[in-house]
Parts: C-alpha cells; sequence; structure tokens
C-alpha cells in the first residue's frame, strides 16, 4: 500500500501569516529547530467542526515555546481563528491540527538570540490512530531502554520535539520486536507513560495514573480524569512501579492521537478491555463530539 507523502499532498498549511499551498510550505535546511530541536508544537483533533479543547491547546503552544525562551509571534486568540481557517481551507471538519512554532535559520550554533520565530498550522484527515483490531483486543506495550528524563535535565514540561527522540528510538525497537508502542519508566523507575500517551491503570475499581512531574500532563489525560470523576470512579494519582503491573486488571493510554486506547499486554502481564475502560472511553467519545 502506497502512503501519501506528507511533502506532497494538495491542500494549504498556514505559515508566518499566509495560507499558501501545501507544497511550499518549506523551510531552510539550516534552520536552528533542525539542528538543534528548538520547536514547539500542539497534535490537536477536530471533531464534527469544532476542534476538541482548542483554546487550552493554543495556551500550551504558548506555555512550551516560553519554557523554550521564545515567544511566539501570534497571540492565543490569533491562533484560534488560524486553526479554524486552515480546516476550512482544506475543507476538513474531522481531522487532526498540527499547530508548530520554531527557530529559523537565521543564525547557527546553540546561542539563537538572532533567529526568527516562525509559525505554521496544518491539517489532514486522520483516523484511529490504531486499528479496530488492535482497539477490540488492546494494543501490546514493551518497557523501553530509554527512560524519561528528570526535571532538572530537560524541558519535561513542554511539548518541544527534542523530547521525542528517545520516544522514537524506543518505539521503533519494540516494533521491531513485535509489540505495537513502548512504556517509557521515568529516570526513578517508575512508570511514566507510552511513547506519545498518558497511562491508566484499574485495581479494584479504582483508577490509577502516575504523577505527572517529569512527564507532559496530557490534556486527554486530565480530561479523562475529569470524567471518572463525574462517574464516581475513584481516581488516585501516584507514582507507580513496575512490579505493579501484575496485579492490574485493566489498562489504557490516552492522547489526542490515541484517544482512549485500551491496552492488552505489557511485556509478560496480559490484561482485558474491561468495563471501567469501555466506559471511559464511550463517555470520552461522547464529549468529543458534543
Amino acid at each position: 500500500m502506497s502512503i501519501l507523502s506528507f511533502d506532497d499532498r494538495d491542500g494549504f498549511i498556514w505559515v508566518n501569516g499566509e495560507m499558501i499551498p501545501w507544497r511550499e510550505a518549506k523551510t531552510h535546511v539550516l534552520s536552528h529547530a533542525m539542528h538543534y530541536g528548538s520547536l514547539v508544537f500542539e497534535g490537536e483533533r477536530m471533531y464534527g467542526g469544532n476542534i476538541f479543547k482548542s483554546r487550552e491547546h493554543s495556551e500550551r503552544l504558548h506555555k512550551s515555546a516560553e519554557i523554550l525562551g521564545f515567544e511566539l509571534p501570534v497571540s492565543v486568540d490569533e491562533l484560534e481563528k488560524i486553526k479554524y481557517d486552515v480546516c476550512k481551507a482544506n475543507e476538513l471538519t474531522d481531522c487532526y491540527v498540527r499547530a508548530f512554532a520554531w527557530r529559523g535559520g537565521e543564525q547557527m550554533g546553540v546561542s539563537a538570540r538572532g533567529t526568527k520565530i516562525h509559525v505554521g498550522v496544518a491539517a489532514w484527515a486522520w483516523g484511529a490512530y490504531f486499528d479496530a483490531e488492535k482497539r477490540n483486543k488492546g494494543i501490546t506495550l514493551k518497557t523501553a531502554d530509554w527512560c524519561k528524563p528528570q526535571p532538572d535535565s530537560a524541558p519535561t514540561q513542554s511539548k518541544a520535539a527534542g523530547l521525542y527522540m528517545i520516544c522514537t528510538i524506543s518505539k521503533h525497537k519494540v516494533e521491531d520486536e513485535g509489540f505495537d508502542d513502548a512504556l517509557m519508566l521515568d529516570y526513578r523507575g517508575y512508570i511514566a507513560e507510552a511513547t506519545a500517551a498518558n497511562f491508566f491503570a484499574i485495581k479494584d475499581g479504582v483508577l490509577i495514573t502516575p504523577t505527572p512531574d517529569c512527564f507532559l500532563n496530557g490534556i486527554t489525560r486530565q480530561t479523562v480524569i475529569e470524567i471518572a470523576k463525574g462517574l464516581d470512579i475513584p481516581v488516585e494519582v501516584r507514582h507507580i512501579k513496575p512490579d505493579e503491573l501484575g496485579s492490574f486488571e485493566e489498562i489504557f493510554v490516552t492522547g489526542t492521537a490515541a484517544e482512549v486506547t485500551a491496552v492488552g499486554q505489557i511485556d509478560d502481564n496480559h490484561y482485558s478491555v474491561g468495563p471501567i475502560t469501555k466506559k471511559l472511553r464511550a463517555a470520552y467519545e461522547a464529549l468529543v463530539r458534543v
């Protein structure tokens, strides 16, 4: 099956104040972002013409840029309009939306004070992150060799491109071994998250999720916690040790791309797609289309 390359598509992308043809949205190979990872981004989904938690994503993009030491040249309100304009230009009502900002090629070297801050917004049709079979049986995870860094050694509360390098390495390794994704531990050995999704477990009717003190506190994660509380499902936010994996009854991961995705296996531990996972998944799917 052929896959349409992301640099060769019809449509439009907003870049630095202009809605330009998709194929013309380019940056120079000597951009600071390409060489030093100075790019921040947001992944969002539009459902039925509405971008779920759109403003929270726009605000987080600004916060990520602030953490990396630069200021976006567009406000939150401007970014909100741009995202909808991009979806309209591409005639999309159900899609993935990516807003991003990066340092350009005006200066090369670790110092980047002379670089211009560029902003882009793209949108494209994107269905479920995992196929229907995996949705029904649960995805498989394997514990990664790499771990999430401690918060005083990396900007862990930003959604920054450079932080995903270890995720790509980890995901590729476990995929080569037949798994769908990697389970990342943190620098202390506690369970953190999957490569691009937050972690939840259920035991004795309680929803348990790791403390997000060295990884991103996902917007979908926060939403699911709110849903659980509204359904009177007890929620426990704490550090989780890997040796607890065998005691959990259900496990799922959350994220804009993954939405609410059940986990059927982690290493040698197997799980059912249980009633609480199904209830939270159904509630989330209903919420995003309100």
